[in-house]
């Protein structure tokens, strides 16, 4: 605690204060400096994730195939059968009879003892039913082949625990039903035993088979069947009523081997329409948002405010203030600027002689867009309706790794712009979780860190030596007028 003016009347902490004051301008510079940089890292690192962002949409809608191969595909009898396009990337057409439908095996086991019920335990089905033992399930796969799975039982397992090891462990769903005292089950993959159709799908095994009554003496099964179908005049079968021929999916319903199905396909014209327009909505986003920040002004002014600056101004303020202060910190961003040239002129180019002009996209003629891109709805729809594949070939167009970046696809050459200028942003701003060692911004505040803390060392000791020099002459002062009072008694006492 220090105490003083004590000898001179002045309020010598407020002196020194407002000495320091002028030794802090320096070090207030230094830490809206810092304060700056670390806007502009946030700023960079938001530009960063917007990047990555479009980057996966570009990936997602313009590169796979799947939104370029939407299908409206159409049915003579939607009761009988569903199809739906998955992978094709062509119209398809066809006749489909349905002589049966694919089915599972199934197995009924015995009524097991009365008072019986889920909880009921293997030892109380049987009091001689000690330790451990093996229950043997085969049951039809998806190669159509039985297949053995053997669950382990013990003497103090309930019916519930046993069905549950089965459903989980075996190639069967089984239930028991309280009301008939009946365990059943249904084989998880349908069909016929391939070369043998009569053989049972399921075939139950085991010291416990009998135990639960689904032995072959006691249960009952039904076998599997494969769905009949003529595609296109050819007879053939599968194990499962939903499969797929030629990269489409069909789902059998009913079957009616006398009743003739008509299917055909034309492209969703309208679902590849808003692949495209999202599209050039985030790319249109993208370019309006970054031109924004490179063409942001700096107001020079405005400085980053000190806590003691804050003190004095209310929210408000602060928040006007600030507005001005962070404004600019991508100003005229080499990276950015760079990037936004090298994607106005990809988009320009052309694959195989086709551009984004000739299917409906053009270039806003207004400078103040900066390269915004413009929809022709009705070119774009009737060149996606024309051929859909070759619109997806401009934008998706792999041209090979050793092929130049102009004879790939235009969303792929937009995908490694966007990639390289993330990559150049992260080595100068980082990403979250980074070491600030490893980036440009991140070095910078570590030497701003250590200026500060050197400057508030230095800041210390001169305070310290203020305090001192004040105290030495309060001390001074106390002496002299200690002295003038001598003197002064001294004369006194002599008259």
């Amino acid at each position: 605690m220090r105490i003083s003016g004590l000898a001179t009347g002045m309020d010598t902490e407020q002196i020194i204060k407002d000495m320091m004051k002028a030794h802090r301008l320096p070090m207030d510079k230094i830490t809206q400096k810092k304060q700056y940089l670390e806007w502009q890292l946030d700023d960079y690192r938001g530009v960063n994730r917007n990047l990555v962002d479009f980057s996966q949409n570009i990936f997602d809608n313009m590169i796979l195939s799947k939104n370029f191969n939407q299908k409206n595909v159409s049915v003579s009898a939607p009761d009988y059968v569903d199809i739906k396009n998955v992978s094709s990337s062509n119209e398809f057409s066809g006749t489909l009879n349905i002589e049966q439908l694919a089915k599972n095996a199934t197995l009924q086991g015995g009524k097991l003892k009365d008072a019986t019920n889920g909880s009921t335990k293997m030892k109380d089905l049987d009091a001689s039913f000690a330790g451990k033992k093996d229950l043997i399930i085969n049951a039809i796969n998806k190669e159509g082949i039985l297949e053995q799975k053997t669950v382990s039982v013990n003497e103090d397992d309930t019916i519930d625990a046993v069905l549950k090891k089965i459903n989980s462990e075996t190639g069967v769903n089984a239930f028991f039903d309280e009301f008939t005292g009946q365990i059943a089950m249904t084989a998880k993959n349908s069909g016929a035993i391939k070369g043998d159709a009569n053989s049972a799908g399921i075939v139950v095994e085991g010291d416990v088979a009998g135990l639960l009554k689904l032995n072959t003496a006691d249960a009952k099964t039904t076998t599997g069947q494969n769905a009949k179908f003529t595609f296109n005049g050819l007879e053939t079968e599968r194990t499962s009523n939903t499969f797929q021929i030629n990269g489409f999916e069909i789902t059998l319903k009913q079957a009616d081997a006398t009743k003739q199905i008509n299917f055909s396909s034309s492209p969703d014209t309208e679902k590849i329409f808003e692949s495209v327009v999202k599209f050039i909505d985030d790319y249109n986003k993208l370019v309006e948002d970054l031109n924004k920040q490179i063409r942001e002004p700096k107001y020079r002014s405005f400085q980053p405010l000190s806590a003691e600056q804050k003190k004095e101004m209310s929210d408000k303020e602060i928040e006007l203030w600030e507005e001005k202060a962070k404004s600019g910190t991508l100003r005229n961003d080499s990276n950015i600027s760079s990037m936004l040239t090298q994607m106005r002129t990809a988009l320009s180019g052309s694959i195989d002689q086709q551009s984004l002009s000739s299917i409906g996209i053009s270039t806003s003629k207004n400078y103040l867009d900066h390269g915004k891109l413009i929809i022709n709805e009705d070119k774009l729809k009737e060149a996606i309706a024309s051929d859909p594949s070759n619109v997806h070939k401009l934008f998706s167009f792999d041209a090979g790794k050793d092929a130049k970046k102009t004879e790939h696809g235009l969303a792929r050459q937009l995908r490694t712009i966007v990639d390289d200028t993330q990559k150049a942003i992260a080595k100068r701003a980082g990403k979250v979780g980074d070491v600030n060692d490893t980036f440009t911004l991140g070095k910078n505040l570590n030497d701003m860190n250590k200026q500060i803390e050197r400057f508030e060392e230095r800041l210390r000791m001169t305070e310290d030596r203020l305090w001192k020099q004040f105290t030495a002459m309060e001390r001074a002062i106390q002496r002299s007028n200690a002295q003038s009072a001598s003197l002064m008694n001294a004369f006194g006492g002599g008259m």
